[in-house]
């Protein structure tokens, strides 16, 4: 992916690995993606970035 940024800076979660959880797996919250990748878990300030990404793929 270019441009792979860290989405989740406490546990420096790249946008990549969130897309790549999110079309493998089907996920539709933020909280499923903070499931399979920790992204969001420890402060949440990235969950509305997360929420970003689950609405580009899912619409």
């Amino acid at each position: 992916m270019d441009n792979d940024e860290i989405i989740c800076d406490c546990n420096e979660v790249y946008k990549s690995t969130i897309v790549k959880a999110i079309k493998e797996k089907g996920l539709k919250t933020v909280d499923e993606v903070g499931e399979e990748t920790e992204a969001g878990t420890v402060c949440g300030q990235c969950q509305d970035d997360i929420q970003d990404i689950l609405d580009d793929i899912n619409g």
